[in-house]
């Protein structure tokens, strides 16, 4: 089965920009040119690629197709920046990733910020939860992501990160008002938390861990780690705040420890696609030794 190239390139822009105009607009073509190629694509693959939603969605044959778009693309910008080595017209390698919001905001950014400035490499930032990162790997929207998921997928490799260390923490007027202002634990089940999103279970494996039984309390839902942090200082409700982010408030006494013997560790793991890339072995590298000096041991 052999595709165009601009077909390729086609299908990513489709997917990256969601609407047949913005394609259209990025490739500086008509949006029927467009849909006129992603339909020789669906007549060469025997399959419909795309869903045509607002914004687009891939089928499963789809996103078979566009993770090898994405690797076709990834190998022909990695030639091109090498051939132009020394030039003055320099190539740019597309690197898109996904990674969890706490990492995003403690440790990630400053890894990335450590590759040599000769890489020539932009990235596109994928935020999602730890616990789903792998989707973005399975449908090929990403090349690696930061993920809690130890399996590979399918067509990827997996190494280890380090444990992202979360300590439970409240305000000390929060402690007052519904903790006995002693971070009584029989408490805490009863008292309003912090969570970042729906989907956010540090809170309860917390209690479930500590002994706690379910929380019962009022809930707020801040899907943002600055935000979230910023929303327990201020004393909505006690939550589960990275130890690289709290330490300095809780010495400081601006926040309470709640347990601080009792950590929640979360486990992060890199996963990759399994193809030679030097701007994406790079990367991995860099990362890889990021994590190693922010995060702790598995």
């Amino acid at each position: 089965m052999s595709f165009q190239f601009d077909h390729l390139r086609t299908l990513t822009a489709l997917v990256d920009e969601g609407t047949f105009e913005s394609a259209a607009r990025r490739l500086h073509v008509t949006a029927s040119a467009v849909s006129q190629r992603v339909r020789a694509m669906e007549q060469t693959a025997g399959k419909v690629l795309v869903q045509r939603t607002n914004p687009v969605r891939t089928t499963a044959a789809g996103d078979v197709v566009l993770r090898y778009a994405r690797q076709v693309l990834l190998l022909d910008e990695d030639a091109t920046t090498e051939l132009r080595m020394g030039d003055r017209e320099r190539g740019r390698v597309s690197v898109p990733l996904a990674v969890n919001a706490d990492s995003l905001s403690t440790w990630f950014l400053e890894a990335l910020a450590d590759l040599p400035a000769d890489l020539g490499a932009v990235f596109e930032i994928h935020r999602e939860d730890e616990e789903h990162t792998t989707s973005l790997l399975r449908s090929g929207t990403v090349m690696a992501a930061v993920t809690s998921t130890p399996e590979a997928v399918q067509g990827c490799t997996v190494a280890g990160l380090g444990a992202l260390r979360y300590q439970a923490v409240c305000s000390p007027g929060f402690d007052e008002e519904y903790l006995g202002g002693r971070a009584d634990p029989e408490l805490l089940p009863y008292a309003p938390v912090v969570n970042f999103d729906r989907r956010d279970d540090l809170q309860d494996r917390f209690l479930r861990e500590s002994g706690g039984g379910e929380p019962h309390g009022p809930r707020h839902y801040i899907p943002a780690s600055e935000d979230f942090a910023r929303a327990v200082l201020l004393g909505l409700g006690w939550g589960m705040v990275p130890e690289q982010r709290c330490a300095a408030d809780v010495a400081s006494g601006r926040l309470v420890a709640l347990a601080p013997d009792r950590p929640v560790d979360v486990r992060l793991y890199w996963q990759r696609w399994n193809l030679r890339s030097p701007a994406l072995d790079t990367v991995s590298e860099a990362l890889r030794a990021g994590a190693a000096a922010h995060l702790h041991s598995l």
